[in-house]
């Protein structure tokens, strides 16, 4: 028999979070929702408290948890409403939580995130922020307090696979040569450079392989989600920039590999569906059923591979330097996208010029020191600053329509 776990879902709301309690709901018997939080989806909230009974609930703002305390309270629920940044953090590091899904998106994520991993607990990290913009605090804290820190974006988690059992952080010592981290290349990685300006927000959205959300589409369409994984990967396990390669494989059947000094490279497959890393991290180290469908390789056909165009994905080198730089130029490279992102969503700028803006704003401010967290947020406000300022001086509105253009 498996002793039920008390699981805390930091952004349950979300992508991420709608798939980790489809999992599981699939095993009653293994996991115990204990919290819920969300931003915004209020409504999906109140739905994922009556089906999952969890002992707590935390959204952003007072009024949000006024209503929906008393939204409970008549459909006859004893969940506790809690609201606040204080109170997310108290939450993922509760002395009754075993695991705790780390899926809040952005920076806001970084707090509660650290705070669980403070109080030991086993994190299912896929808040990619926590490691770009503190990477060396988030892994010290997790060394020091003993905490279990499992990724969840499907490229780490299959890194995490193809290690070694029991990876020490060591890759000479696991005869490790190179980590190969697969991209999409998202919808754009065959359109002629030129037509890259007339790119709307919905093409950009419309990822070919996974279901996301907008922000996380439009990152990788730029490849700029590849490129903060390669800062990611690098704290994670404890790899130097060099070693760490991104090669494109449209199928997305491959989600990673690692490549030995004896010539044998180990890969993780399978569909694309979140699923499946969410599955195998929580049930860690046994296997549970993820509600995946099987992957057929006869139906697949072929794996294709290219290697990334630089010109086109100019983000991936911006991440590289970044992650060369050290300090914290990775927690501004962040702030400074979070802000371009947004803008080209709400048409305020083309999507051509959102490396346009990143460089602008790493040049305008130049590095800052990483001492502690209060350096990684000051130097968040400042790179969103700088971007601000940028956008009023530089930016082109995109298209609102979707384009007629073709590859």
């Amino acid at each position: 028999m498996t002793s039920l776990r008390n699981v805390v879902v930091l952004g349950a709301t979300g992508s991420i979070g709608v798939s980790t309690l489809d999992v599981i709901a699939r095993h009653p018997d293994r996991f115990r929702v204990l919290a819920l939080t969300a931003h915004r989806q209020i409504d999906r909230l109140f739905d994922q408290i009556i089906a999952f009974v969890p002992r707590f609930a935390v959204v952003d703002e007072a009024p949000a948890a006024r209503q929906l305390a008393e939204r409970l309270e008549r459909a006859g629920s004893a969940t506790v409403v809690m609201h606040g940044a204080k109170s997310l953090e108290a939450v993922a590091a509760h002395a009754d939580a075993d695991t705790v899904m780390a899926a809040i998106v952005g920076i806001a994520g970084l707090r509660p995130a650290l705070a669980a991993v403070t109080a030991g607990k086993q994190v299912l990290l896929a808040n990619k922020e926590a490691l770009v913009t503190a990477g060396p605090l988030f892994m010290e804290a997790v060394r020091r307090c003993g905490a279990t820190l499992i990724p969840i974006d499907s490229e780490h988690n299959a890194i995490f696979q193809s290690l070694p059992a029991g990876y020490g952080g060591d890759l000479e010592a696991a005869g490790v040569r190179r980590i190969l981290l697969t991209a999409s290349g998202g919808p754009f990685r065959e359109w002629p450079l030129e037509k890259l300006a007339d790119v709307t927000p919905e093409q950009a959205c419309a990822h070919p392989n996974w279901v996301m959300g907008r922000k996380i589409s439009v990152d990788s369409a730029t490849m700029m989600n590849k490129g903060l994984e390669i800062i990611e990967a690098s704290w994670l396990f404890n790899a130097a920039e060099h070693r760490i390669e991104v090669v494109i494989h449209p199928e997305s059947v491959i989600h990673s590999l690692v490549e030995y000094v004896d010539g044998s490279v180990i890969a993780q497959l399978g569909n694309p569906d979140m699923r499946t890393p969410i599955a195998h991290a929580l049930g860690f180290p046994q296997r549970i059923d993820a509600g995946v469908s099987y992957l057929d390789l006869v139906k697949t056909g072929r794996l294709n591979f290219l290697a990334p165009d630089e010109r086109r994905f100019p983000c991936l080198r911006l991440a590289r330097e970044a992650l060369r730089a050290g300090g914290c130029a990775s927690a501004l490279l962040n702030a400074a996208n979070e802000v371009a992102v947004a803008a080209f969503l709400n048409l305020q700028m083309r999507f051509d010029q959102i490396p346009q803006l990143l460089e602008g704003v790493l040049a305008s401010i130049g590095n800052m020191p990483l001492r502690d967290l209060a350096d990684v947020f000051e130097a968040d406000a400042r790179a969103r600053q700088s971007a601000t300022r940028w956008l009023s001086q530089h930016a082109t509105s995109g298209p609102a329509a979707p384009s007629r253009l073709t590859a």
